[in-house]
């Protein structure tokens, strides 16, 4: 019996609803007051914002980490499902088969695990590796991997701290422009007003999109860290030789799923356990 296949993307209805909606309520706003969308509709504006946003977030991360944030940012709007009940089931299949014949039998179900994670500690507890040392290894590696996300998540933090000061540049850049003519008091007007969208591409790209994403990428790495210490815990039962049952119950702590109605078969966990 294997887990189900991770890494299958499905699009995250939530973040793009709650991106519709902040944008739908700022252009409303707009629009309520008097304004047309064409008064902050600024090419300039955008390539400023952007382009030095961006470029900030060069000089500041090494490459390696950009573009891991990069291909992280893809789990913003879509959400890579974990199945938890599936590796409990797993878990327990395998805590069950050590149990009848062996922790040496589970060599055979190696090529049916799918998750790397889990394949490397079942391989190191076949291979008879000390408990601690098998425990400290994956702790070690669960420990590297956040490191390495958290600091994926921290270009997006890094990139929403410099969009409202670099919107803030670009706004100078604008009256700059705009004191170059004085003598005409309407343009004056019009010019200021342009010059200040530039302010407000800053303040809104760093609070709709980088800070949040941020925060999205850090809530995923949670879930995922959460994951990986369920699956070491399961490990561990295995080798220690515990009942299966007594496994389930330590790994329902990390079930975050709905369990099915009792009763059925082949549903939750709690069917898996002999």
């Amino acid at each position: 019996m294997a887990a189900e296949k991770i890494g299958r993307l499905k699009p995250d209805w939530v973040t793009v609803f709650g991106l519709l909606l902040a944008c739908g309520g700022l252009v409303g706003g707009l629009i309520l007051e008097g304004g047309e969308i064409k008064d902050v509709a600024q090419v300039t504006a955008g390539i400023i914002v952007l382009g030095g946003t961006l470029g900030a977030v060069c000089i500041n991360t090494p490459g390696p980490v950009l573009r891991g944030a990069i291909r992280r940012f893809r789990g913003v709007f879509f959400s890579t499902e974990l199945p938890i009940a599936a590796t409990v089931n797993e878990i327990i299949h395998l805590a069950n088969k050590a149990r009848k014949t062996g922790l040496v039998s589970l060599e055979d179900e190696l090529p049916k695990i799918s998750d790397p994670f889990l394949k490397r500690a079942l391989n190191m507890a076949v291979d008879g590796s000390d408990l601690s040392e098998m425990r400290s290894a994956m702790e070690m590696h669960i420990s590297i991997e956040e490191n390495r996300a958290e600091a994926e998540a921290k270009v997006f933090e890094a990139a929403g701290g410099y969009a409202p000061t670099i919107g803030i540049i670009g706004a100078v850049l604008g009256l700059i422009q705009v004191m170059k003519h004085l003598e005409d008091i309407k343009e004056v007007g019009h010019g200021i007003a342009v010059a200040f969208v530039a302010t407000v591409y800053g303040v809104a790209i760093a609070n709709l999109i980088f800070l949040p994403a941020a925060n999205k990428i850090k809530a995923r790495i949670a879930a995922e860290t959460e994951r990986r210490e369920m699956m070491l815990e399961g490990v561990v039962g295995i080798v220690e030789g515990l009942n299966p049952k007594l496994i389930l119950q330590k790994l329902e702590a990390y079930y975050l799923v709905d369990k099915p109605a009792t009763g059925k078969t082949g549903g939750g966990p709690q069917s898996m356990a002999a």
